[in-house]
């Protein structure tokens, strides 16, 4: 079996993928994680006892430990998921964007460089270092501009997604200049189990399910590709086995919707699971001020990773989405342990001037 050392294994994403890969024995895991406000340990505490599963909480910008980490465990593969990851964030304290996302890429690549030019054989051969990014680096579409595809010239709106976008340039860099077998995927948004609720289907649930308002950006019609999470962790799978080294390969769902749409179909699934008398969801729908450089359009084309891999989503928006909703719902425990007072402060500090507590 091979051994992949994943890095943000706690966070969204990458707990999805480390489950996968555990219960598929995809490979041996070495989850290296930080344990920040977006990450639970609670999340994974189901392969403590695996014997397939390590983890260790640490700092992809400590380049010791990460040399430590290659060095014991001598890994297949490199899956980089590590990143601050929201928006809003970005825009209030951007510098922890740029310390993780680029300075932290930086010395995960420069670790992994000195590892694999050790190796030998197929050892060296196979290895792989896949940087997992996202498809924000390639700016705003309008509604009649054609899907993103991996040719897309960069343009990035929010500090964010220049972070990400600078990661991905490094990796690039690290395939030309020193040969450094690399992978970039850019995904569309992600949802599904286990999301921290303040990205925008996981809090509209939580607020739905609380009685909150549902506060939408400006006008509700900015539109995004949802990817159901457990299809991108396959579509990651495909790319680290069959993947060719120094190519991006786009991820999406093939599901575009305004998150006017997103909202309300989660209020009417919630109607259903969870109806309250005389009452329907969508009631709690309001619009808040927009957000600053708030892209209009994302979408993404996948027909590289379909042609060249025979990859394709296997989730509809609507399966996904209740799939979601019914992990939410199930899962009322871990809820409460990620909505800790640290986060709660957030919340306050970033839409406490708005009339709501929260906003997407």
């Amino acid at each position: 079996m091979q051994t992949f050392l994943v890095t943000g294994g706690m966070g969204f994403i990458g707990s999805n993928f480390v489950l996968k890969a555990c219960k598929e024995q995809w490979a041996s895991i070495i989850n290296l994680d930080k344990l920040t406000y977006a990450s639970n340990y609670q999340t994974l505490a189901e392969l403590e006892q695996h014997p397939d599963y390590t983890f260790v909480r640490g700092d992809i910008c400590d380049l010791e430990l990460l040399k430590d980490l290659l060095e014991q465990y001598k890994p297949d593969a490199i899956v980089n998921f590590a990143a601050e990851s929201h928006v809003d964030r970005s825009i209030l304290n951007p510098h922890a964007f740029i310390e993780t996302n680029i300075l932290g890429a930086f010395r995960l690549l420069e670790a992994s460089r000195a590892y694999w030019e050790k190796l030998l054989g197929q050892k060296r051969d196979s290895f792989r270092f896949l940087q997992v990014s996202t498809d924000e680096v390639y700016g705003s579409l309008s509604p009649t501009d054609p899907a993103f595809r991996e040719n897309t010239p960069y343009a990035p709106n929010s500090p964010y997604a220049a972070s990400k976008a600078g990661a991905d340039h490094l990796v690039r860099a690290y395939y030309h200049t020193y040969g450094l077998p690399t992978l970039t995927t850019n995904c569309s948004n992600n949802y599904g189990p286990r999301q921290f609720p303040e990205k925008l289907i996981p809090l509209m649930i939580l607020n739905a399910l609380n009685s909150k308002p549902l506060p939408i950006y400006g006008d509700g019609q900015n539109i995004r590709d949802w990817l159901y999470v457990e299809d991108h962790c396959d579509a990651l799978y495909q790319v680290l086995q069959h993947g060719r080294i120094g190519e991006t390969y786009n991820i999406g769902g093939n599901n575009e919707q305004t998150n006017l749409a997103v909202v309300n179909q989660i209020c009417t699934v919630l109607d259903q699971l969870a109806p309250k008398a005389n009452f329907q969801h969508a009631e709690l729908i309001t619009f808040v001020k927009d957000r600053p450089g708030h892209d209009r359009r994302y979408a993404i084309d996948n027909s590289k990773i379909q042609r060249e891999l025979g990859w394709e989503p296997k989730e509809s928006f609507a399966s996904g989405l209740l799939k979601t909703i019914q992990w939410y719902l199930n899962h009322t425990d871990w809820v409460e342990q990620v909505q800790s007072g640290a986060y709660q402060a957030w919340i306050e500090q970033n839409y406490g001037d708005r009339n709501s507590s929260t906003a997407v």
